[in-house]
Formats: structure tokens, sequence, C-alpha cells
């Protein structure tokens, strides 16, 4: 190695490796400069590269998670609504099924009515008649005679009218084929036959007046069954129009509530599958996340020290840099007392 007494007896040609070495020393600091000056904009750059996808990644994975709590309160709101709707469907249905059956009912509770009075109705009729015909003759109304065909009408006029098999007239109360009250009648005419007409007027008169007594209340009986059988049918008449109405509203509000529960079931079925895929991107945005947060880490392994110390070490090279230079121009020529013990500090290095 050479010394600084080489330096006096040599010249300065003597210390041309060591200001090579100085030179190079200076260079490698200035790399090593650059590289930190390098590696500190790179980590700047990441860490802000890294952060910004940090939060935009975040931002996102809060957008999903909110869609996803708007997802489950429609389809919980949705699926309250489809409760609701397919409850009253199933309620409007059953009292349709409760109405068309008391229609039912009471169709034929009506029919019933109707066919009991008017056949009370008829046997009245005949028992007014056959009192008519002892005591108002002139509105006893006769029952129909037989009818003869037009062969037995022929077989008539040959001779043997006798002989004839005819077709009788309908038979019966009113031509029903009830007889059960003909039979009474005929008895109490039977029983009746025999009785001697009252000797006085006055007792006729009393007899035809109680008679008349009880026509009129037959008349009145007949009213009554009348007036009933109308206010049936007029019940009947107003009880189909109100049970058609309710079909015909049942059958329109079946409708608009079957056309909202199919709509917000799709629409049930939609929210379900935006829900699976806001899942499935947070899941894939947290996975991201990790890994990010995971470099950042690496990052801070990696740059926190060069960062923390870039200054210092800056200033370092700097000022040893600084020595190199003013030890090379003592060697290359300057006034070596002057900073002989100074460059001697720097030389020693290369020993």
């Amino acid at each position: 190695m050479l010394t600084l007494q080489g330096k006096r007896a040599g010249g300065a040609a003597g210390f041309e490796k060591v200001v090579k070495m100085i030179d190079n020393m200076v260079s490698i600091l200035g790399k090593e400069q650059a590289d930190d000056n390098d590696k500190k904009e790179y980590c700047a750059m990441q860490f802000d590269e890294s952060d910004g996808r940090k939060k935009a990644l975040e931002h996102d994975i809060a957008s999903e998670e909110a869609a996803i709590a708007t997802a489950k309160e429609t389809m919980s709101t949705l699926s309250q609504e489809i409760a609701a709707l397919t409850a009253g469907i199933q309620a409007l249905d059953k009292s349709v099924a409760e109405a068309t059956g008391q229609r039912k009912d009471e169709n034929s509770e009506c029919k019933a009515l109707v066919a009991a009075n008017t056949a009370a109705t008829e046997v009245l009729q005949f028992a007014k008649n056959r009192l008519n015909k002892f005591y108002n003759p002139k509105l006893y109304k006769p029952q129909a005679k037989v009818e003869l065909s037009s062969g037995d009408r022929i077989y008539s006029n040959m001779g043997n009218p006798e002989s004839l098999i005819t077709t009788a007239a309908p038979s019966g109360i009113a031509g029903t084929g009830v007889t059960a009250f003909v039979q009474v009648s005929e008895h109490t005419q039977q029983r009746a036959a025999p009785v001697a007409p009252p000797a006085t007027w006055a007792a006729y008169a009393s007899k035809s007046e109680e008679n008349t007594g009880v026509i009129a209340m037959i008349d009145l009986l007949i009213k009554d069954l009348s007036k009933e059988m109308t206010e049936a049918e007029t019940d009947e008449k107003n009880a189909q129009a109100d049970y058609e109405q309710m079909m015909h509203d049942s059958k329109a509000k079946r409708t608009t509530d079957s056309k909202a529960l199919a709509a917000k079931s799709s629409t049930k079925a939609d929210t379900e599958a935006e829900l699976q895929a806001h899942d499935e991107h947070r899941g894939e945005g947290t996975q991201v996340l990790m890994a990010t947060m995971k470099y950042i880490s690496s990052l801070h392994s990696e740059c926190d020290w060069l960062l923390q110390y870039f200054e210092v070490r800056k200033e370092a090279r700097v000022g040893e840099v600084e020595s190199l230079k003013r030890a090379k121009a003592v060697l290359s020529g300057a006034d070596f007392a002057l900073v002989q013990t100074r460059t001697r500090k720097f030389l020693g290095r290369f020993a």
C-alpha cells in the first residue's frame, strides 16, 4: 500500500491506483444512491397503487354487503307478501266453495217451498171448487169430461158406446194425480148426502154464511201461499244475483291476486339470483383484498427500513463522496500538508 511518504518521494504518479480506487468508490456510492432513489420511487408507487387498490376493494365489498342486505330485506318482504296473497287466495276459494254450497241449498229449499205451496194451493183450489159446487154453483168448475179419440168416436157412432175403452182426463187435484183429498171429499159427500136440506131459510142462510167463511179462509190461505211463493222467488232471484255478482268479483280478485302472486314470485326468484351473485362477488373481492393486504405487508417488510433511513443514508453518502473528492484532489497535487490527516482517514479504508 502506498503511503504519504511515497507521495513525496515519487510524486503524483505514485497515487494513480489510489485515485482510481477513489473514483470507483465514488461511482459505487453514486450507484448505491441511484438504487436507493429507484427503490424509494418503486416503494412509493407500489404503496400508492396498493393502497388505492385496497380502498377500491373495500368500497366494492361494502357495496356488495349493502346490496346483500337490501336483497335479503326485499326477499323477506316478498316472502311475507307472497304468504299473504297465498292465504288470501285460499280463503277466497274457500268462501266461494261455501257460497256455492249455500246457494245450492237455498235454491233447493226455494224449489221445495214452491213445490209444496203449489201442491197445497192446488189442494185448496180443489176444496174451494167442491164447496162452490154446493154453495156457489155459478163459480163451480166441473171436471173435464171424458175425451174420445177419433177411433172411439167412430166406434161409438156404430152403436156400441158402452163397450168403448175411453181415455180418461187427467185425474187428481187439478190434474196433478193427487187423490188423497179427492177421496176425503168424496167420503164427505157420501156422509152429507142423506142429510135433509134445512127447514127454514134462516138455517140455510146460516149454513151458507158458514161455508162462505170457509171459502174466504181458503182464499186467504191461497193468498198467503201465493205471497210466500212470490217472496221466496224474489229472495231466490236476489240471492242468485248476489251470488253471481260475488262470483264475478271473486273471479276478478282471484285473477288480480294470482297475477300479483306470479309477479312477486318471479321477483323473488330474480332477487335470490342477485343475492347469490352479490355474495359471490363479495367472496371474490374479499380474496383479492386479502392478497392485496398480504402484498402491502410484504412491501412494508421490504421498504420501511429504506424509507425510514433514506435521508440519513443519502446525507452519509454525500459526505463520503465529498471526502473522497477532497482526498483525490490532494492526491492529484493539492496542498498535502493541509489535508494530510483527513486524507489518511479515507485512504485507510483501502489498505
